[in-house]
């Protein structure tokens, strides 16, 4: 029986990519002087924003460059990610139905925390693990398997939904069933490199796959 439903959170729970994008370059801009774009961005997704700016930014100022990309996510943030009704509905119904529901995400906490309390979902889940809880990023499983021991649940009582290859592999390895969404106006994989066992483009197709019983 299925009890608990996992999501990975930038361009699965909210069209936050615009603004990581965003902050993103206007951290390369200012401290390497270089344009980057939304496409070289996601190639560095996998680490925390933290990690990547560790790993890819030539200037050695990274804790400058660190406040300065918080900064700009907060500044943006309400201009350039719009709040979806559809996304609020479908995790209230899903609380109303009794399930638990978790983040594991790439991000790092404290932007996390910024978008949740822009987004009024502070309350909504009951595990969440960022990229500052594990020791290896998505494609790895370990933020899976740690929020499967946190809920107490089994791998077979689980379903994780993503919108990313290091997503579906992270699902794979963990053995919980993977669904790839492309509900959003802003999503990682066009085309997802290891097959999902589930594809969706909206959110009433969800909804109408747990009314039907297809996850029991």
């Amino acid at each position: 029986m299925m009890k608990a439903i996992i999501f990975d959170f930038d361009g699965t729970l909210a069209d936050t990519l615009p603004v990581c994008f965003y902050a993103f370059q206007a951290v390369f801009k200012e401290f390497d002087n270089k344009e980057i774009t939304s496409d070289e961005i996601k190639t560095m997704f996998g680490p925390s924003e933290t990690g990547i700016i560790k790993e890819n930014l030539i200037d050695t100022n990274h804790d400058k460059a660190i406040e300065l990309y918080y900064e700009k996510y907060r500044e943006k943030h309400r201009d350039l990610v719009v709040e979806n009704a559809e996304i609020n509905d479908l995790l209230r119904f899903l609380k109303k139905k009794g399930y638990k529901l978790g983040i594991v995400t790439g991000k790092a906490s404290r932007s996390l925390l910024i978008s949740l309390d822009y987004l009024d979902m502070n309350d909504l889940f009951d595990v969440i693990i960022t990229g500052d809880d594990v020791t290896i990023p998505k494609p790895h499983p370990e933020g899976l398997n740690e929020a499967l021991a946190l809920l107490n649940i089994k791998n077979t009582e689980a379903v994780f939904l993503g919108d990313s290859d290091a997503d579906i592999q992270a699902g794979k390895q963990a053995d919980v069933y993977t669904i790839g969404v492309q509900w959003l106006p802003n999503y990682q994989a066009l085309e997802f490199r290891v097959q999902p066992d589930q594809m969706l483009s909206n959110v009433n197709e969800f909804i109408q796959s747990l009314k039907n019983g297809r996850y029991e």
